[in-house]
């Protein structure tokens, strides 16, 4: 059966009265930005929110991209507990990669399809703060200094607000800055969800490569459609939350116990599945609610 055009614009009223105006932040990871079909959908889904009275923030990271890098200079990544050392001469490659690269990217494809991006890092008006990670502690090893990274410590939203307001569309690197002005790197889902709460947004969307959170791990059709976060410890025990989707899912949690409404992760492959999760009734992915 054919879905009339006008059912669907039907369908999607409701979730545009009730979004309109509010702050949604949209988390991308390179293994999304490093399929340019997948990035065209996700920008032209932003720009159509900006449209419709959302005022969306984009966080993006760029691991894979970095490290590609670090190979063309001679370097070789080096990770412990899935955080990069970052030596000085690395930091100057994250910087030239997420800023010089795949921020300037981004806000070319924004206006490219019709909207207005501003490519912002943690030094532009000082609106993002953190502090250098302690010593990190790993079984087996000795304490080891990562470097030039950094844990978020403060975000003032002013810049943030007033770019939204102005009908820009933010896209932030994380990079943020010390006290003394030094520049740190900082995991990019740290960002997203710190900027998410500061901001009191609505929403928080994670834009990745998986379905979102499965039942049944092996089958990609038994996504739970939606939990309260007070069912993460349960589900992590049972063994339906595991591997590398524990971190994602923490960091959802994380963020509606601090104020978000909801959390979503989401499958960023999936065509225009931004739209789809927002402004239809069915939706796609995992959201994540309070209670």
């Amino acid at each position: 059966m054919t879905v009339k055009r006008e059912q669907v614009l039907i369908e999607a009223l409701p979730y545009i009265r009730e979004f309109y105006d509010s702050i949604m932040v949209f988390k991308i990871g390179g293994s999304i930005m490093s399929d340019r079909t997948v990035l065209e959908d996700f920008i032209q889904d932003v720009v159509l929110l900006r449209y419709i009275g959302i005022h969306p923030i984009i966080v993006h990271g760029g691991g894979p991209e970095i490290s590609q890098a670090m190979e063309k200079f001679g370097k070789k990544a080096e990770f412990v507990g899935g955080l990069r050392v970052t030596d000085k001469e690395t930091l100057g490659i994250a910087r030239m990669v997420l800023l010089g690269n795949i921020n300037a990217e981004l806000v070319n494809l924004i206006g490219k399809h019709g909207g207005k991006g501003i490519g912002l890092s943690g030094q532009d008006g000082m609106f993002l703060k953190a502090r250098k990670k302690p010593l990190l502690k790993v079984e087996g090893m000795e304490p080891v200094d990562l470097g030039f990274v950094g844990d978020v410590e403060k975000v003032d939203p002013e810049i943030l607000m007033i770019m939204a307001g102005k009908g820009y569309i933010p896209v932030i690197s994380p990079i943020a800055a010390d006290e003394q002005g030094n520049n740190l790197n900082v995991n990019a889902d740290t960002v997203a969800g710190a900027v998410a709460v500061a901001l009191r947004a609505k929403k928080l969307f994670s834009i990745t490569d998986v379905e979102g959170v499965r039942m049944n791990p092996n089958d990609p059709a038994s996504v739970i459609s939606e939990f309260p976060a007070s069912d993460f410890g349960r589900l992590v025990a049972e063994g339906i939350i595991k591997g590398g989707m524990i971190p994602k899912v923490e960091a959802c949690v994380s963020v509606v116990r601090s104020g978000v409404e909801r959390a979503h992760i989401i499958d960023g492959r999936k065509h225009h599945a931004i739209l789809l999760e927002l402004l239809t009734t069915e939706g796609v992915g995992t959201m994540i609610r309070r209670s």
